[in-house]
C-alpha cells in the first residue's frame, strides 16, 4: 500500500551505508597507519574497497530515490544545492591552506632553503610547457560543461551527449598530462618545502579532477539513460558546480605555483 505524505520533504529509508562507510574510514585510516609504519597495503586497499562499493551503492540509492521513486521535490532540490555549496565553499578553504603554506615559505624563503625562492637544487618545470597546455584544457572543458548544460535546459539530447563526453575526454587527457609531468619531474615531494607544496597542491587538485571526471561520467551514463529532464537535473548541475570550482583552483594554481611560483 503506498504510502501519501502531506509535506514536501524526504523522509529517509532505513539505510546500512553510513554503518558500512564509517567502517570503511576507520579501516583506510588504520591501514594507512601500517601503511605508512610497516609498508603493509591490505588493510588499507580493504578500506578502499570497502569506501568505493559503499559509494556506488548510496549514491544508486539516491539516484533511484531523485528519478523513479520521485522523492526529490522543490524543497529537498534546494536543500541539496544548499549542501553542495557549503561542500565546495569547505574545499576553497581546504586549499587556502595549502597557498597560506606556499606563500608563507616563498615570501620569505628561511636560511634553511638558501633565502631563495624556488630553493637551490629544485629545477622547476617551465610554466609555458605542459602547465600551460593542462590550462587551455581545463578551460576548453569548463566551456563544454556550460555548453553540455545549456543543451539540456533546451532540451536537447544529442547535443548535451556530445558535450559531457567531450568533457569528460578533456579531464582524462588533463590526468594523463599530469602523471606525465610527475614522472619527468626532477624533484620529489620530499625535496624542500618547495616539493611539499607543489605536490600537496597539484596532487590535491588532480585528484579533485579525477573525482570531478568520475562525477561528470555517471551524468552522462545517466543522460544517456533518460534520468534528466530540462526542469529536473540537478545531479548534473552539482556536477558542473563542481567541475567549474576545479577550473578556477587550478588558475590559481598556475599563476602562483607554476609562473609567480617559479
Amino acid at each position: 500500500m503506498k504510502m501519501h505524505k502531506n509535506h514536501p520533504y524526504h523522509l529517509v529509508d532505513y539505510s546500512p551505508w553510513p554503518l558500512t562507510g564509517s567502517i570503511g574510514a576507520m579501516t583506510l585510516t588504520s591501514g594507512m597507519v601500517l601503511w605508512f609504519h610497516k609498508n603493509e597495503m591490505y588493510l588499507l586497499l580493504m578500506g578502499i574497497t570497502i569506501l568505493i562499493l559503499t559509494m556506488i551503492q548510496w549514491w544508486r540509492d539516491i539516484i533511484r530515490e531523485a528519478t523513479f521513486q520521485g522523492h526529490h521535490t522543490i524543497k529537498v532540490t534546494n536543500g541539496l544545492k544548499i549542501g553542495m555549496i557549503l561542500f565546495i565553499i569547505s574545499e576553497v578553504f581546504f586549499f587556502i591552506s595549502f597557498f597560506w603554506g606556499f606563500f608563507h615559505s616563498s615570501l620569505a624563503p628561511t636560511i634553511e632553503i638558501g633565502m631563495n625562492w624556488p630553493p637551490k637544487g629544485i629545477k622547476v618545470f617551465n610554466p609555458m610547457e605542459i602547465p600551460l597546455l593542462n590550462t587551455m584544457i581545463l578551460l576548453c572543458s569548463g566551456m563544454t560543461v556550460t555548453w553540455a548544460h545549456h543543451s539540456l535546459m533546451s532540451n536537447n539530447y544529442k547535443e548535451t551527449k556530445k558535450s559531457l563526453m567531450l568533457t569528460v575526454m578533456l579531464g582524462i587527457l588533463f590526468t594523463l598530462l599530469q602523471a606525465y609531468e610527475y614522472k619527468e619531474a626532477s624533484f620529489c615531494i620530499s625535496d624542500s618545502i618547495y616539493g611539499s607544496c607543489f605536490y600537496m597542491a597539484t596532487g590535491f587538485h588532480g585528484i579533485h579532477v579525477i573525482i570531478g571526471t568520475i562525477f561528470l561520467s555517471v551524468c552522462l551514463l545517466r543522460h544517456i539513460k533518460c534520468h534528466f529532464s530540462m526542469n529536473h537535473h540537478f545531479g548534473f548541475e552539482a556536477a558542473a558546480w563542481y567541475w567549474h570550482f576545479v577550473d578556477v583552483i587550478w588558475l590559481f594554481l598556475y599563476i602562483s605555483i607554476y609562473w609567480w611560483g617559479s
